[in-house]
């Protein structure tokens, strides 16, 4: 198959969208599926994979987004020479496809990543709630009625398509990791001693965007809480965001300066290896739709300790392959913080458990589901066998 990709944003923004598309391209290629992923703006950016379709657009600041009404005449040019196209944001690349879709017939699939109405809390509040969230309902509905399958990685994420947008249709499948990657990582440009962690430190790692919607606040909230009981731990914390020097800056302002560990932002090839340093994974986020860093932090054996909400409850078993608190609240973290540093053999069962429990999520098992969708797709479209396309246009490589 000829298979388009759709993204807002991509590579050199890092996020768990972008990582789970890169990966997934990747997987496709390799099972013999011609595959381009079309995105907007840091057209100057040096590419490492084939096939990334890059259309002008203006940047929103800093943020690694950017904003197009348009795509360029390399995407329109390849549109009708396509399969299938599969779109992951609703808002700007999966509106502008809508129409192409129809116009040459193409299966559309669409896979709700993102919880929009937190991220919308987080970035959004100066608006009234109530008709930000009717607007954003109506945009998300818009893409999902115009799909032919709308993916959820979630039960619970397929619950609240529901309630936020009427759509009781999504087909919930979850979402893939390399395991291998993690399970049995490289060796990585750091090394505990460069970190500065001891021999006998106990390391509790986060791995994500430092952000609001990411509850990050919460989080050094407990840590610091959990850091007077257990002077031996420290808080590794990978990757970077808009938080990051104020995080950084309640580091420095707390009396636990010295447990706390900031690489900033990273490739995502260094994370495998970086949490292999790690012995626990903690989150304080509540914004997830499926938890991809919890998933590969279980995948390097590493127990969780967050809090049962949506997404993360779907992939960690309370006292199975994790801790989860009841809600963000005081205590709910860093109380079963405590508990695992404390106790060894929980640790041990756990660590066990959590690698189970990733094994689950090969992309054999996850990104093998979504081509069975698109194979069953494109052949209803085309019962006789592929339609005639248009070649692949000169200058953009196979």
């Amino acid at each position: 198959m000829k298979i388009g990709l759709f993204a807002d944003a991509y590579l050199p923004y890092i996020s768990g969208v972008t990582n789970h598309i890169r990966l997934y391209k990747r997987y496709f290629e390799d099972q013999g599926h011609e595959v381009y992923l079309f995105t907007f703006g840091n057209r100057t950016y040096p590419d490492d994979e084939p096939n990334v379709i890059r259309s002008l657009a203006l940047p929103w600041g800093n943020s690694g987004w950017s904003f197009s009404m348009v795509f360029g005449k390399a995407a329109r040019d390849l549109l009708p020479t396509l399969d299938l196209v599969h779109v992951h944001h609703p808002f700007q690349s999966g509106r502008m496809m809508l129409p192409y879709a129809k116009r040459y017939d193409l299966p559309l699939v669409f896979t709700n990543h993102t919880r929009y109405d937190i991220y919308s809390d987080a970035y959004g509040s100066l608006i009234p709630q109530a008709p930000r969230y009717a607007v954003l309902a109506s945009m998300l509905k818009s893409v999902v009625t115009a799909s032919d399958l709308v993916i959820c990685p979630s039960a619970s994420i397929a619950q609240w398509l529901i309630d936020f947008a009427g759509y009781p249709l999504a087909t919930t499948i979850p979402n893939g990791i390399d395991i291998e990657a993690f399970s049995h990582p490289r060796p990585g440009v750091y090394s505990r001693e460069q970190l500065g962690i001891g021999a006998d430190d106990l390391v509790f790692c986060y791995a994500g965007r430092l952000s609001p919607e990411k509850n990050t606040d919460y989080l050094f909230d407990e840590f610091f809480r959990a850091a007077r009981e257990l002077p031996q731990a420290k808080l590794l914390v990978i990757g970077g965001g808009k938080d990051l020097d104020a995080c950084r800056e309640r580091a420095l302002e707390s009396s636990h300066t010295d447990q706390v560990i900031f690489t900033g932002e990273l490739s995502y090839r260094e994370l495998p290896a970086l949490e292999a340093l790690a012995d626990i994974f903690v989150t304080g986020s509540v914004s997830e739709t499926f938890g991809l860093v919890v998933l590969e932090a279980m995948a390097a054996r590493l127990p969780v300790v967050a809090i049962d909400s949506p997404g993360i409850s779907d992939l960690v078993t309370d006292g199975a392959c994790g801790l989860l608190g009841v809600a963000p609240e005081p205590g709910e973290l860093s109380d079963n913080m405590v508990r695992i540093a404390r106790d060894a053999d929980l640790r041990a069962r756990l660590s066990v458990g959590a690698a189970g429990c990733a094994s689950q999520y090969s992309l054999d098992n996850t990104a093998g589901k979504v081509l069975e969708h698109y194979e069953r797709l494109v052949a209803a479209r085309h019962p006789k066998g592929r339609r005639h396309k248009r070649k692949t246009p000169a200058g953009v490589q196979p």
